[in-house]
C-alpha cells in the first residue's frame, strides 16, 4: 500500500474530503457503536474513496463498528475484474469479490433493462448484507449524485424529492443504506484520484456505453452551464430541500397520506406573501 495516498485524506484533502465526510456521518448519525456495514465497492472512484475514508474513521475514530468490503460481480469483463482487484490492494482494501450473472439477466430484457439491474443490484445488495450479519450498507453516492436526483426528479419526475443521507429498508427488517460521502464534492474525489495518481474503472455496463447520452448526463450539463453563471447553484439547490416551507406548497405528501392547501385555506392558516421572489409587475 502506498502511506502517501492514505495520508493524502487528511493532508491535500482533509478540507475538501475528509472534514465533509466526518460532518455527514456525524450531522445525519449515519454510523453508531455496535453498527456492522456492508461496505459496497462497485470498482470506482466513489466507492474506493468511501472505503478508504471508512476504514480510517474505523482505525482512528472514536465509534466503534464492524466493516464488511463486499464487491458483487455483475459480469465484470476479466480486465474490469482485474482492474478491481488491483486497486483493492494498492489501496489495502480486504474485498470479499461474489459472483452474479446481473449482467446476463439485463441483457435479456426488452424494456427498462438499467432499471431491472438497479432493482436486482439492490435487492441482491440487501441479502447479502443480511447473511453477512450487517445493519447497515454503504453506498458510494455523493454530493453531485444528491443535487442531479433533485433536478431530476423535479424536470423528469414532475416531484420534488431528494436523494436521502439514510433511509430504512422497506423489506428488510433493520437493515439501513447510508451514504458517507453525501457532502462531499465529486470534482475534489477526481483531483483525489488523480493527485495519487489512481485509475480507477468507470462505468462497466455495455447498455449504458452504448446508450450514449441519459437523463443524469442532460441535468449534469444543465448544472455545469448554471455554475458559470452562479458558482453556488448547487448549495443552493441543496439548501432549497433544507428550507421548505409547507405553507407556500399547493401539496405534498407523507407517504400515503395527502395534503393540499385548499385543505386549511378557509381556516386563514395560509401565509400571505412569503413567497420573496413574487412577481407583482
Amino acid at each position: 500500500m502506498d502511506i502517501n495516498i492514505d495520508r493524502s485524506l487528511t493532508g491535500e484533502f482533509s478540507k475538501s474530503i475528509w472534514s465533509k465526510f466526518r460532518k455527514g456521518i456525524d450531522e445525519y448519525k449515519m454510523i453508531e457503536n455496535g453498527d456492522r456495514i456492508a461496505v459496497c465497492i462497485s470498482g470506482g472512484k466513489d466507492s474506493m474513496l468511501m472505503a478508504k475514508c471508512l476504514m480510517r474513521l474505523q482505525k482512528y475514530g472514536s465509534i466503534n463498528f464492524d466493516t464488511e468490503y463486499i464487491v458483487m460481480d455483475p459480469g465484470y469483463t476479466e480486465e474490469h475484474r482485474s482492474k478491481i482487484i488491483a486497486n483493492a490492494e494498492l489501496l489495502n482494501i480486504p474485498v470479499k469479490i461474489m459472483n452474479t450473472r446481473i449482467f446476463e439477466s439485463t441483457a435479456k430484457a426488452e424494456k427498462h433493462p438499467c432499471f431491472l439491474c438497479a432493482r436486482l443490484r439492490r435487492g441482491w445488495l440487501y441479502k447479502t448484507a443480511q447473511e453477512l450479519g450487517c445493519n447497515k450498507i454503504a453506498l458510494g453516492h455523493h454530493f453531485d449524485d444528491v443535487i442531479e436526483t433533485i433536478l431530476m426528479g423535479m424536470l423528469y419526475g414532475s416531484q420534488i424529492q431528494t436523494m436521502m443521507p439514510k433511509i430504512h429498508s422497506e423489506n428488510y427488517e433493520n437493515v439501513q443504506v447510508i451514504r458517507p460521502l453525501y457532502l462531499v464534492r465529486e470534482d475534489d474525489i477526481i483531483k483525489w484520484s488523480e493527485y495519487n495518481d489512481l485509475h480507477f474503472i468507470q462505468c462497466a455496463c455495455r447498455i449504458t456505453r452504448s446508450e450514449g447520452s441519459s437523463k443524469r448526463a442532460e441535468v449534469k450539463q444543465l448544472l455545469k452551464t448554471l455554475r458559470e453563471v452562479n458558482p453556488s447553484v448547487d448549495m443552493n439547490i441543496f439548501r432549497s430541500v433544507e428550507n421548505v416551507n409547507l405553507q407556500t406548497l399547493i401539496s405534498y405528501h407523507r407517504g400515503s397520506e395527502y395534503h393540499h392547501f385548499l385543505d386549511d385555506f378557509d381556516k386563514g392558516l395560509s401565509v400571505k406573501g412569503t413567497n420573496k421572489f413574487e412577481d407583482h409587475s
